[in-house]
């Protein structure tokens, strides 16, 4: 394989731009227009769906997920075969949840960046849509709802994110003060993450038999956001309770029906070959999301 040319399908996925794409790499727009039209010739297949944001087909997934775990081994022998020379950091990719970050993750991931030269980024996306982070070859490991592992990757099983509905007392006083029903909860503002957060919109309908088209929901994508809001009394919504456990012991916020729960199963994706930093984060992932979620 050609690694410049997979370089340029690399670049232009990241940036999502041929012309910043190009600038990064210091070559003409052109020029890297012409390595991708070569990668695909070589292949036989379209690499790219010209869209927006930019996508990759399913061979273009395939050759940037390989392209990302040659890089990942670089990464990891070449200080041991130039010990001398002065390193970059490793860069590392992972995909997470925006409910993990706000309460367990970051636990993980800190003794390893605190040890190691590393620059991490996190891709924040749903549980249920972190594994697709793995496919399109974006991220190296990913904390998802799915237990089978792609090929080439394994999973293990790191717990249980119990979630339940919440409110301030203020807000349950006013929309609740006959309990939560059907009824009640098409006048009560809800809070989702986004658009794309079906998890709300599932416990709603399994509990209530209410469809999301039933009821209002402001859509903001911040977990902690939540918190603040529902605490204030603007709306009521689904967290996780390992992320609420203060707000709940001093009375900020209260379970609105503490009878209904939503509970799900959380597992880590990792490369089979991987080994060194990767390892380690990997292992402290481990660790520290059975000790948390059990």
């Amino acid at each position: 394989m050609d690694y410049k040319l997979l370089e340029a399908l690399a670049v232009i996925v990241e940036t999502q731009n041929f012309e910043l794409a190009a600038n990064k790499l210091h070559i003409s727009q052109s020029a890297i227009s012409q390595r991708i039209k070569l990668l695909e010739e070589n292949f036989g297949h379209p690499m790219l769906i010209r869209s927006q944001p930019i996508e990759l087909t399913s061979i273009g997934e395939q050759l940037l997920s390989h392209y990302k775990k040659v890089q990942q081994l670089e990464n990891e022998i070449l200080p041991e075969l130039l010990p001398d020379k002065p390193t970059k950091p490793m860069k590392i990719t992972l995909a997470v949840s925006a409910d993990s970050i706000a309460t367990w993750f970051l636990k993980a991931v800190t003794p390893v960046l605190k040890e190691h030269l590393v620059e991490l980024k996190l891709l924040i996306e749903h549980e249920e849509r972190t594994i697709d982070k793995l496919r399109s070859g974006e991220a190296i490991g990913a904390v998802c709802t799915y237990k089978t592992p792609l090929k080439g990757y394994r999973s293990f099983e790191l717990g249980k994110m119990n979630y339940c509905l919440v409110a301030s007392k203020s807000f349950r006083q006013k929309y609740f003060s006959s309990g939560v029903t059907r009824e009640s909860l098409k006048m009560a503002p809800a809070i989702s993450f986004d658009h794309k957060d079906d998890m709300h919109v599932r416990f709603i309908a399994k509990h209530f038999d209410l469809a999301a088209s039933e009821y209002y929901c402001h859509s903001i994508p911040s977990s902690e956001a939540f918190v603040e809001l529902a605490k204030q009394g603007v709306a009521y919504c689904l967290l996780p309770e390992l992320q609420i456990k203060k707000e709940i012991a001093c009375g900020d916020l209260v379970r609105i029906c503490p009878d209904k729960q939503l509970i799900e199963t959380l597992y880590w994706h990792s490369w089979v070959l991987v080994k060194g930093i990767n390892k380690k984060i990997s292992q402290e992932i481990i660790r520290v999301g059975q000790a948390m979620l059990n």
